[in-house]
Parts: structure tokens; C-alpha cells; sequence
């Protein structure tokens, strides 16, 4: 699994498992880096907003892989809402990690946190023409070769759409929570018509799924753990997970996932939990 690919628009190859580091400190990023590629991972999640962006550059360099051999994905804080403010988190970024360039770049989400798009009322200020400025920035710097590719996370229909509609590029990623219990089954049949990769984070939901009855029979009936059927079942979703541990035999764990889940069973987890995560209007 650690050597397998999705190819995101415009060519560029990023492997189908990656690391998370959410809610890790520098230097348990550091140290999760480190042990994640000496099992052979080969993508590392990390964002401006985790604060840990230095540690999991100096896994890398700990490590000594060539450059190209790892995929360092990061994200412009959700409340840099301006083309000056993107610059600066992109170099900003650049600097943390050391690094001349990185492999995918994202929108960390498509409102600042405390008008995020999950709270009901939607808020009626959509920050269209801001996230606008902030992506033709990333575009310049896709064209400079300082990102390799560019995407969103957290983006509903309507925020992809405005993007898509009125810049040059489309994201060529969208990462959204997506587990069992939490299946965004909207946003990720929009992200395949639109050839846009739908990365999976906290596939274990934080944990929760621990608990679930149906989630622990079925990883039974699988010989498997309740983290590895997660990881599973968003793959055969077709999305990208990044499951987050700091524990190296976890992480070792979480990429033996030499079985499949049936279409039955894949049905009745789905049927735990479908959410419309992203909406159209």
C-alpha cells in the first residue's frame, strides 16, 4: 500500500497512505516523521495552523531521503484571507520545513475557523473573492515550482465552484473529515466528477470508532483492528486517508491492509453515517 499512487491533475503522484500530525507538538511531529518514512511512508500532512510545521521538517532531514522520495503536504491558515497574507504563509511555510518547495499546498478552509462552513446557519459572507486573492497566489507559486500541486480542505460545493469558476486552476485536492460514521457522500461524488482527490483525515475519528459496535465486528470478521478497517474502507471509497499516531507499531499497523471489505459490508458501514458535509448553495 505504501508504494501505490493516485495521480492528481497535472501529473504529480502522491501516495495513497500519508501521515497526519493534527494536534501533534513539534516535537512529536518530529519523531512521528521520522518513524512514519523509516517504515516507508512516504507523504506527510502537516498545516501552519498545527504549529509543528519545523518538526516535521527536521524528521525529514533526520532521515536523509532525497527530496522527491516525500511528499510534504501543508495548508495557509483558514483566517489568511488576503494575496499578501498567502505569500507570506507559503514562505513561511517554506522556511518551517526547509525546504525549496512543497509537494501539495491547500486553502486550510474556505472561512476563518470561527465562521466555519459546519455551523447551521451557513454565515452569508462566503469569503469568495478573498479566497480568490489567496488562490492566484498559489497559482503563481505553482508556476514558480515552490508547489508542486494546490487544493482545499474543508471546501463545500459552492466555495470549490467559485474557485473553479473564476481562476485558471482547479484544486486538485479536497480534504475533508471522512470515517466511518461520517461519510461525506456528496462532497466525494462531486470531487470524482470534477477529477478532484477527496483526502480522508482522521479516518479513525479521532479515536471514536474505537468504540463502535458495528466498526468492531466487522474488524473481527476481517482479522483485523478497528484503525486498519477505517483505513480501508476510505480507500475503497476511493479517497486518500491520512491517519494520525504517534505510536510507531500503530503506524506500522495502519499500512497492512492486505484485504478487502465486501460490497456488503461496505454498504452497511456507509450506512452508519452519510453527512452533507458539502452543499451547493
Amino acid at each position: 500500500m505504501l508504494k501505490e499512487d493516485y495521480i492528481l491533475m497535472g501529473g504529480v503522484k502522491i501516495p495513497k497512505l500519508g501521515l497526519g500530525t493534527w494536534q501533534m507538538s513539534e516535537n512529536e511531529a518530529e519523531e512521528a516523521t521520522l518513524n512514519a518514512l523509516k517504515l516507508g511512508y512516504r507523504q506527510i500532512d502537516t498545516a501552519g495552523a498545527y504549529g509543528n510545521e519545523a518538526g516535521v521538517g527536521r524528521g525529514i532531514k533526520r532521515y536523509g531521503a532525497r527530496r522527491e522520495e516525500i511528499f510534504i503536504t501543508t495548508k495557509i491558515q483558514a483566517e489568511i484571507k488576503t494575496a499578501e497574507g498567502a505569500a507570506e504563509a507559503i514562505e513561511n511555510s517554506l522556511r518551517l520545513l526547509d525546504t525549496d518547495y512543497i509537494d501539495l499546498m491547500l486553502i486550510h478552509a474556505p472561512m476563518p475557523w470561527d465562521e466555519i462552513c459546519y455551523r447551521k446557519p451557513r454565515p452569508s459572507h462566503r469569503y469568495e473573492k478573498e479566497n480568490i486573492a489567496v488562490w492566484k497566489v498559489m497559482e503563481k507559486y505553482l508556476e514558480s515550482g515552490k508547489l508542486r500541486a494546490i487544493g482545499v480542505s474543508n471546501f463545500e460545493i459552492h466555495d470549490i465552484l467559485n474557485i473553479i469558476e473564476n481562476t485558471s486552476i482547479k484544486p486538485a485536492v479536497n480534504q475533508v473529515r471522512c470515517y466511518i460514521g461520517h461519510t461525506p457522500r456528496k462532497a466525494i461524488d462531486f470531487a470524482k466528477e470534477q477529477g478532484i482527490i477527496i483526502q480522508a483525515y482522521s479516518p479513525n475519528a479521532t479515536g471514536r470508532l474505537l468504540s463502535d459496535e458495528t466498526a468492531n465486528r466487522l474488524a473481527k470478521k476481517y482479522g483485523v483492528t478497528v484503525p486498519q478497517l477505517a483505513i480501508k474502507y476510505d480507500l475503497q471509497l476511493g479517497t486518500q486517508p491520512l491517519p494520525k499516531t504517534t505510536n510507531a507499531l500503530h503506524m506500522e499497523e495502519n499500512c497492512k491492509l492486505n484485504f478487502d471489505i465486501s460490497a456488503d459490508d461496505m454498504q452497511i458501514l456507509e450506512s452508519l453515517g452519510t453527512v452533507d458535509l458539502v452543499r451547493e448553495k
